[in-house]
């Protein structure tokens, strides 16, 4: 337990956490990488060039240190980082390292301000913070590895299935090379992916939603081509578009993570995705449209026909099935597709335009897709007062070790 004193030296510091946390951060990892040029393999290399894992680690220390009174704030978020953590397979031996390199920077950044009180009490809290995250990994690391068909680490799985969707997403079909089963998922879950990335001389490591029903043999993602144009190529994405091919082998990590529906609820759900958002999406739908009682809708927004992923299987169980809805928007359609066959609706996802159809009693409300999309659905839904504890969401963007 951290005293009283600690926490109060950790608040009074985060003012200037939130001044010279971006130059210390970059500071922690100038050290990390000198030290542990190893750990290139697990951090994201293409975040790391833009700012972005440099500005989540920054943000996220701040918002330790302001929370530090009532930590138990964070637990959703913490429970998020030890899932991402599980997956990129975060061991307890990486957190004394990257404590070690924080703690420097944070001295080296501030200089004769980092007085030994300030180090000390950042240390213990640290320390406070590591181990709950390790609490939280050794059981999810536990959990996946007594599923029948689950696993700790990375094991090799061999691609069975390549399947173009549209002209930027393609499916894999994946099953072990051992043979075995694999452990079955809550939908909306995520697995990662490892591959060596020749231009980097790296292994690099992405996370990508599951996006059919679980079935014990194999696991299905379906993969948008990252090209760059204004930012750097998805290094991962483009290997498996234009090198993996079926027969070849791939690593994988167990699924995490906590966006998934209730299978065992009744209540509606309603599904609202953008763009490569749908892959979860299509898991929790197909998953949730066995229970012929529970209504489903599934609002999906894409630019046309030529990049809408899994239209017309989506359009064979919306008719196959009378309790899921569905519901398109193009904002860019092209001059062959056709309001009422291949979309509902011209213009940006717009749930005020269709609040007819989505606002049910004790539906829950489930968003994937870039984040400013993220961030326009979940204003618009609570201006239509819809409680935050029925909005969720997940975003596949940088922490401490993750995407």
């Amino acid at each position: 337990m951290l005293t009283q004193r600690t926490k109060d030296i950790v608040k009074a510091t985060a003012p200037v956490l939130a001044e010279r946390g971006y130059p210390i951060i970059l500071r922690f990892y100038e050290r990390l990488f000198e030290a542990h040029p190893e750990l290139k393999n697990v951090f994201n290399m293409a975040h790391q060039e833009q700012g972005q894992q440099q500005q989540a680690l920054a943000r996220a220390v701040y918002a330790y240190a302001e929370n530090i009174e009532d930590p138990s704030s964070l637990t959703a978020v913490l429970k998020n980082i030890a899932s991402k953590h599980a997956s990129l397979g975060v061991l307890p031996e990486h957190y004394p390292i990257v404590g070690e390199h924080l703690l420097g920077a944070i001295r080296e950044v501030l200089g004769s301000a980092a007085t030994d009180d300030i180090i000390s009490a950042w240390a213990q809290a640290y320390g406070n913070l590591a181990d709950a995250l390790m609490g939280m990994e050794s059981a999810l690391y536990e959990v996946s590895a007594e599923k029948l068909g689950g696993w700790t680490g990375w094991r090799t799985f061999v691609v069975r299935e390549k399947r173009p969707e549209s002209s930027v997403i393609t499916s894999f079909i994946l099953e072990p090379a051992d043979g075995g089963p694999v452990a079955n998922f809550e939908p909306g879950q995520y697995i990662s992916v490892a591959m060596n990335v020749p231009a980097l001389g790296l292994q690099q490591i992405r996370q990508y939603s599951l996006s059919d029903m679980p079935n014990g043999r194999s696991y299905r993602i379906s993969v948008k081509r990252e090209s760059g144009g204004s930012h750097p190529p998805g290094f991962v994405s483009c290997l498996l578009h234009d090198q993996v091919n079926v027969g070849d082998e791939v690593k994988l990590t167990a699924p995490y993570g906590n966006f998934h529906i209730d299978v065992n609820a009744r209540t509606p759900i309603v599904l609202i995705s953008g763009g490569v958002g749908l892959t979860p999406m299509v898991s929790m739908l197909k998953r949730a449209v066995q229970d012929p009682q529970r209504q489903v809708v599934f609002v999906h927004g894409a630019r046309n026909s030529a990049v809408h992923a899994m239209r017309d299987r989506l359009r064979a169980i919306g008719a196959a099935r009378a309790n899921l809805h569905l519901v398109v928007f193009y904002n860019e359609p092209l001059p062959a597709d056709v309001q009422g066959r291949d979309y509902d609706h011209a213009g940006l996802v717009d749930v005020d335009r269709i609040k007819d159809s989505i606002l049910l009693p004790d539906a829950d409300y489930y968003i994937c897709g870039p984040i400013p999309f993220m961030r326009m659905q979940h204003d618009a839904l609570r201006n239509l007062d819809i409680h935050e504890a029925r909005i969720h969401y997940e975003v596949f963007g940088p922490d401490l070790f993750a995407e």
